[in-house]
C-alpha cells in the first residue's frame, strides 16, 4: 500500500477554471448506471490529462530534486527524453499488433528507464513523478455526488485512461476507497489493465458487455467525461447516453477540428457535478441537487 505521505508535498488545492459553456440538454428515460471519466472530470488535472507522453512543460528544478532523492544520476532532460522515447517505442510495438490506441504500464516503462527491478522503488518514483508533472485535486462536489448516487442505488463505475496509482487518488484526496464511494468493482475499467486507451471503443464495449450481464441496457447508462473525442465519441459508439463535463477549461476538449467530433454532441452538458441530478429522472432529484449544492 502506497502511503499518502508519499504525495503530501504535492497536494495543492486547485480550483476549476470556468468555461464559456452552460448547463443544457435532456436525458430521456431512466438512468440505471453512471460511468465516469477521472482526470478532468472527477479530479481537476493540472495538465488537463493523464497522457504523460503529451506533457511538454515540467518543473525542472523539482524534477532535479526528485532524481536526487532517488539517487538517479541523470539530467532531467535526459530522463524526459528517455521516457517519451520508451512510451513511443511501446506504442509502436502495440500498434503493430493491431491495437489502435495503445496504453502502457508506466511502472514497466520506468523499470526499463531506471534499470531497477525493485517494484517498490519504481512505484514510489512513478507516483512522485506523476504528481509533480500532473498535480490533481478533487473537483467540487465529487464526494457529495458519489454518495448521492450510492444513496439512490445507482450503479456507478469508471472508464478512464489511468495507471496503477490512479485508484490511490480516492484514498489520498477523498479519504475513501473506490468501493466505499459506491463504485462497482466489475465496472472499474482502467486503460493500463487492458493495453487499450481512449478514444478506442474497446473499454466502452467491455463495459457494455459487463452491464449486459447485469441486465443493464446500454440506453440506461450515462457516461460523463470532459473530452468530446476520448469520452463522448466512444461512449456514443457503445450506445450510452453522454454528458460532457465542461467545468474546467484546463481539461475541456471540444475537438472541433476532428472529423469524428464535427457533428457530435452530448446529450447533456454539465458545468458543475452538482448539476447531474437536475437531469435525472428520479422523484427526489430536486432534493439531491440541493443537498449537493449545500455539501450535505
Amino acid at each position: 500500500m502506497l502511503s499518502k505521505n508519499l504525495i503530501s508535498n504535492y497536494i495543492t488545492p486547485l480550483n476549476p477554471i470556468p468555461t464559456s459553456l452552460k448547463k443544457t440538454g435532456k436525458i430521456d428515460g431512466k438512468i440505471k448506471c453512471i460511468l465516469f471519466d477521472i482526470y478532468g472530470t472527477l479530479f481537476i488535472s493540472g495538465s488537463g490529462d493523464i497522457s504523460i507522453a503529451e506533457k511538454k512543460s515540467h518543473n525542472i528544478h523539482r524534477l532535479e530534486q526528485l532524481l536526487l532523492k532517488y539517487d538517479v544520476k541523470r539530467k532531467p532532460h535526459i530522463i524526459l527524453d528517455d521516457l517519451f522515447s520508451a512510451i513511443k517505442e511501446k506504442h509502436d510495438e502495440m500498434r503493430g499488433k493491431g491495437i489502435d490506441f495503445p496504453e502502457v504500464e508506466i511502472d514497466r516503462i520506468w523499470t526499463t528507464i531506471l534499470k531497477n527491478n525493485d517494484s517498490d522503488f519504481i512505484r514510489k518514483f512513478a507516483v512522485e513523478f506523476e504528481m509533480l508533472v500532473n498535480p490533481v485535486y478533487p473537483m467540487p462536489h465529487i464526494r457529495e455526488l458519489l454518495f448521492a448516487c450510492k444513496d439512490s442505488k445507482l450503479l456507478t463505475g469508471i472508464i478512464s485512461n489511468a495507471q496503477f496509482y490512479t485508484p490511490y487518488l480516492f484514498n489520498w484526496l477523498l479519504g475513501s476507497d473506490m468501493s466505499d464511494l459506491g463504485f462497482h468493482n466489475d465496472l472499474i475499467i482502467f486503460s493500463y489493465k487492458f493495453g487499450h486507451a481512449k478514444p478506442s471503443t474497446f473499454l466502452f464495449q467491455l463495459a457494455a458487455k459487463k452491464l449486459n450481464n447485469m441486465n443493464i441496457r446500454k440506453n440506461s447508462v450515462l457516461y460523463i467525461g470532459n473530452d468530446m473525442l476520448k469520452d463522448i465519441y466512444p461512449a456514443k459508439m457503445a450506445g450510452f447516453k453522454t454528458a460532457l463535463f465542461a467545468g474546467d477549461s484546463r481539461s475541456l476538449k471540444m475537438r472541433k477540428d476532428d472529423p469524428k467530433c464535427k457533428n457530435l454532441s452530448a446529450d447533456i452538458i454539465l458545468t458543475d457535478l452538482s448539476q447531474l441530478f437536475d437531469f435525472m429522472n428520479c422523484k427526489s432529484s430536486a432534493t439531491k441537487t440541493q443537498r449537493l449544492k449545500e455539501g450535505i
